[in-house]
């Protein structure tokens, strides 16, 4: 069962067989903790392909389980937050889908994304998710546990996910048929997310965008003009950073519209010439597409913020190198930009403006050392 339900996931054999044993014995939710790029998505799939599955034992390859995995079963849903944290409307939007019925078997999965940051709605969500319906299965996903969500996890299944080490990414990319130095080299950058690794595999404007980053500090002259100038450039970056994962939602999207126009010809051909049957058929043409295009905007907004933090990180990498030599002076400047640069990307999860939180970086970094 787990080749196929969970396939591509890397360095987490404890987890996916507890999803395993969880799926021969389902509860009513399940809490997936751990770090962005380990797994935890393409394990939720999983889950809800094996909880959904009509074959004893789940197999992976029934048409349920391909429409679960391709993101396109109408009993999963999957909430995701739509600014800097769950509210309370989504909340809401998780009640309803929980209490409704499923529509084509006896269960349905209803898949909560960055529950770690959930604040002020956690209240509203704790009954539902302690007592939801009997055809209702929770599976939460979180990067971390924080104190004020330790009711609600205590009610749910944990299944923890570990880090991947550099070598664990660079194995896989490796087996991917990337060549060894280069996989290395992904490896480190990726900050031990494989998802993010295979995807800068593809992307030939990385090291350029790298170079950027690192060579700021050079560049910086203490004016805002110069500051808004590299702001704009690294945002011209963040901008191509994305087309790589635009090109593969564009083979996703033209092998769902293939799939469906497959089926929109079997409907069509069974219900010929009635009215119901051209609806029908439409229905399936147009099956699952909003849903992908959702999940495509979701992705895209991702894979800026990975690549801004990334960007940070090869900037405050050039600063702490500085801690290394020269004057006193010089040293302490650079410990006091580190800590500017930590601070902004960890801020990033609550979506500031891209560009002009970069621009407010750099005038802060451009100043003498103490003059904030």
């Amino acid at each position: 069962m787990g080749d196929r339900l969970f396939a591509g996931i890397v360095g987490q054999r404890g987890a996916i067989a507890a999803l395993e044993a969880a799926a021969a014995r389902p509860v009513h939710a399940y809490l997936l903790v751990g770090p962005p790029g380990t797994g935890k998505r393409r394990a939720a799939q999983g889950l809800a392909a094996a909880l959904l599955c009509p074959v004893s034992p789940p197999d992976g390859t029934c048409d349920s389980c391909r429409r679960v995995l391709a993101g396109v079963h109408p009993d999963v849903i999957q909430v995701e937050r739509e600014g800097a944290a769950i509210g309370i409307d989504t909340a809401r939007d998780v009640i309803r889908a929980a209490l409704t019925s499923p529509l084509e078997g006896g269960r349905k999965v209803v898949v909560l994304h960055d529950f770690h940051l959930v604040r002020d709605a956690a209240p509203a969500l704790l009954k539902t998710i302690e007592e939801p319906p009997p055809t209702t299965v929770f599976v939460i996903l979180a990067e971390h546990l924080p104190p004020d969500l330790v009711t609600i996890a205590s009610r749910c299944v944990q299944v923890e996910f570990h880090p991947l080490t550099v070598e664990d990414v660079a194995r896989a990319l490796q087996e991917d048929g990337v060549e060894p130095e280069l996989a290395s080299h992904l490896a480190e950058a990726s900050g031990g997310r494989l998802d993010r690794a295979r995807l800068l595999a593809t992307d030939r404007e990385f090291e350029a965008r790298r170079r950027a980053w690192q060579e700021v500090p050079a560049r910086l002259d203490g004016t805002g003009a110069t500051a808004a100038a590299i702001a704009d450039e690294l945002m011209g970056y963040l901008e191509s950073s994305v087309e790589p994962l635009k090109a593969a939602q564009a083979e996703e999207i033209g092998e769902l519209t293939e799939r469906n126009e497959r089926a929109a010809a079997v409907v069509a051909s069974g219900r010929s010439g009635s009215a119901r049957g051209g609806r029908a058929a439409k229905a399936a043409l147009n099956a699952g597409v909003k849903d992908l295009e959702d999940r495509h905007k979701r992705e895209q907004r991702r894979q800026r913020t990975d690549e801004l933090r990334s960007g940070l990180a090869a900037l405050a990498g050039a600063y702490r190198r500085r801690l290394d030599s020269g004057p006193a002076s010089n040293r302490a400047g650079a410990m006091e930009a580190v800590g500017h640069i930590d601070k902004l990307s960890r801020d990033l999860s609550y979506n500031p403006g891209e560009l002009l939180a970069v621009q407010a970086l750099l005038v802060r970094l451009g100043r003498p050392a103490g003059d904030s």
